[in-house]
């Protein structure tokens, strides 16, 4: 394969709706570009794309599979990604790396859920769109509607530069307002008859021409200057202008095919390869750190890896984009995030699974190595002399969580060990352990994307593996002052234990000042400052210990043993188990044995006397609140409301947001569960949501009584 310049390279992701095309539109330009010689079909499970067993199993794609072809002296790298929002994060990694996207709509049924999440992250990335209105031979194709929703979803920028006569099942005909020509193919598509525009759609033509001119001409002065003083624009001059609105994304051409039947698909091809960018013509990623590099192939070298994958027989596959310079077989780079060196001891291009061994890549480019020591996802190889690192993809938030368990026991170390390598191929699968839940929790975007991880369990790694609800974090505090006294006694010959502990506790806030006067009953108890310990607690909240210890009742060197077991208690707490937080203590008083007083003595009369004090102190169980960003069509957004209102979320504002309606919410963690599936259904899959922590947030009294039941339940069964 010849070596292409950073110029001659045009790099693009098609996004869209599952079952939109996207997966067929890619075959058809591989057999464009003479790369296969046979187109494969989706249903027959024999395309260059969707190789993986899973998603022949799926019938369609689960990961973002890159492909090149070449067409028109250019190679275009293709990223064909997946439709469904759960698998986002491969559409976002995509978009990192290219500078085009061909958005797929089925002109049957017009805008999608997948449409709209797709067309939001483009947004994100800020990559140029097409439009391609794909499957123009379906019996129920209706363009002018689908059209018509494109334009009231996305606006003005929505322009035709192709339109279909006859669209339907007897569909052989497209017309080109830029060429202002008409493409006509035969009954299996191919290459097509290029004519004049038949005179009953001459008419129509024209007047998509002139607001195509327009268009054009809005995007730079000296267009403008020339459309006034001739009326038009040559279609060189209208390329420049269509060019410039795609990459300020005020410009986005509707462009149309029939992939399966390959109509219209070399068209499309010619126009990506005289008007979409090269990589060198959209804003560089940002460098966090070392020199500064330029997306030249005379630069030193450099190159970011935006995926990595796992295939059997292979090992681990590097996916990356050159960002610099030009790379050889051999080359040896310094990953800027571990410091070790790596050897690219080969380098390919990729057609899925077919792999074609190059000697070198120059910036600008997309391509694949094996056989890496330790580099994964988002990490930059770069020289010593530079070690320029780039900055990272952003991936989503978790939208579910659920805990996973090995079906039988003996499994456990090597479900830990196919997670963390799980985590490396998909970001967006985030794995930890939590050791106060004693659960190993999986964070995905929804419940599809975790199917999908269960079925690598099942078929590839043969062990049964079941999802069970995740623990809520709960934490424990109390809401007014308490005090208790506790004698730790024990005899049992020889030398004994005996310790005695007086404390007070109190609701902790940030910034409050301990006191030195308290009411216990009929009698004030006034309190010496002598101490004062804060402890940061790692859930979150404090501990502070006072020592308010007079007349040498307590001996200090038995402080930290009283500290030690009320912190066993702060870690185990008396209501649920859960953790305490935001208490104040203070030890004033108490009595020791000249000879049978001794260290854990003390710790348990300490934690004896705390969990006495904490249980007469208005003791609440906090729960975790989450901020919550709802995204729905209008018409659904009553149906959202009342699932919101049912799961106990405080409504903190409302309103319009990239064509949908925002609603943003406090609310508990406990209420979430499952709630993409919820809202999927409400919303006809339209809507979307993104959750972050905020704080903890005491239960209604009626949810406590229920947590202390169920605690006081499952302490009897142990």
């Amino acid at each position: 394969m010849k070596v292409y310049k950073t110029e001659q390279i045009r790099n693009i992701a098609l996004i869209g709706n599952a079952g939109s095309g996207k997966t067929t539109l890619a075959e058809a330009m591989l057999f464009e570009g003479g790369v296969i010689n046979r187109r494969g079909e989706v249903t027959a499970k024999n395309t260059v794309s969707d190789y993986n067993q899973i998603e022949q199993d799926y019938g369609n794609s689960v990961f973002s599979t890159l492909l090149y072809t070449e067409y028109n002296g250019k190679k275009i790298n293709i990223l064909d990604t997946p439709g469904m929002d759960d698998l986002c994060g491969n559409v976002i990694s995509s978009l990192h790396v290219t500078a085009l996207s061909l958005l797929t709509i089925n002109a049957t049924t017009g805008i999608e859920a997948g449409t709209e999440a797709a067309s939001r992250q483009a947004e994100t990335a800020d990559t140029p769109l097409v439009f391609v209105f794909n499957q123009l031979d379906n019996d129920n194709t209706n363009f002018e509607s689908a059209l018509d929703q494109c334009k009231t979803t996305f606006g003005s920028k929505v322009t035709v530069v192709q339109y279909p006569v006859d669209p339907g099942v007897s569909f052989s005909s497209i017309i080109d307002v830029l060429k202002m020509k008409m493409y006509k193919y035969g009954p299996d598509g191919g290459k097509p008859e290029i004519l004049d525009i038949p005179a009953s759609e001459k008419e129509k033509a024209d007047e998509l021409h002139n607001e195509l001119v327009e268009m054009a001409a809005e995007n730079e002065e000296a267009l403008m200057e020339l459309y006034f003083d001739k009326g038009t624009l040559t279609e060189d001059e209208m390329r420049k202008g269509i060019k410039l609105g795609m990459l300020e994304r005020g410009l986005f051409p509707v462009f149309c095919t029939c992939a399966k039947k390959n109509m219209g698909v070399g068209r499309l091809m010619e126009f990506i390869t005289n008007i979409s960018p090269a990589p060198n013509e959209k804003k560089m990623s940002a460098i966090v750190s070392g020199k500064e590099v330029n997306m030249d192939a005379s630069e030193a070298p450099s190159i970011f890896v935006y995926n990595t994958s796992v295939e059997p027989h292979v090992g681990e596959i590097t996916y990356f984009k050159v960002m610099s310079g030009t790379i050889k077989e051999g080359l040896d780079l310094i990953n800027t995030t571990t410091g070790n060196k790596e050897r690219l001891s080969q380098i390919f291009v990729s057609a899925g699974k077919n792999r074609e061994k190059v000697d070198e890549l120059v910036a600008g480019d997309l391509g694949c190595t094996v056989k890496l020591k330790e580099t994964k996802y988002n990490q930059t190889l770069s020289t010593k002399e530079a070690d320029t690192k780039f900055e990272e993809i952003a991936f989503p938030t978790p939208r579910i969580t659920v805990a996973m368990k090995a079906t039988n026991d003996a499994d456990d170390e090597k479900l830990g060990e196919i997670l963390n390598k799980i985590k490396y191929e998909d970001p967006t699968y985030i794995i930890e352990y939590s050791q106060e839940l004693k659960q190993l929790l999986v964070h995905g975007q929804g419940e599809y994307h975790l199917n999908i991880l269960k079925w690598y369990f099942d078929h590839i790694h043969k062990f049964e593996v079941n999802y069970e609800t995740q623990k809520i974090p709960y934490r424990e505090t109390i809401t007014k002052v308490a005090h208790a006294d506790y004698r730790h006694k024990k005899q049992s010959g020889g030398s004994g234990q005996f310790g005695e502990v007086h404390m007070i506790i109190e609701p902790y806030e940030e910034g409050s000042e301990p006191k030195r006067m308290f009411k216990l009953g009929d009698k004030e108890q006034k309190l010496a400052i002598r101490s004062v310990e804060e402890h940061e607690l790692p859930w979150g909240g404090k501990l502070v210990f006072i020592n308010s210890i007079v007349g040498g009742s307590i001996d200090a060197r038995f402080l930290p043993a009283i500290m030690k077991g009320i912190m066993e208690k702060m870690v185990e707490g008396p209501l649920t188990g859960s953790y305490a937080r935001d208490i104040r203590v203070y030890v004033y008083d108490g009595k020791m044995h000249p000879v049978d007083s001794n260290e854990i003595s003390f710790k348990l009369a300490g934690r004896h006397a705390f969990s006495d004090a904490f249980k007469n102190a208005g003791a609440k169980i906090l729960e975790p609140i989450y901020d919550l960003n709802v995204w729905t069509p209008s018409d659904r957004m009553g149906d959202v409301m009342s699932d919101l209102q049912g799961r106990r979320a405080m409504i903190m504002g409302m309103g319009s947001e990239k064509g949908l309606e925002k609603i943003t919410a406090k609310v508990p963690l406990k209420e979430m569960n499952k709630y993409t599936t919820s809202l999927s259904s409400v919303t006809g899959g339209r809507g979307v949501f993104s959750m972050t922590y905020d704080g903890y947030e005491k239960v209604p009294a009626e949810v406590q009584d229920e947590l202390l039941k169920a605690y006081a339940a499952e302490q009897e069964e142990e």
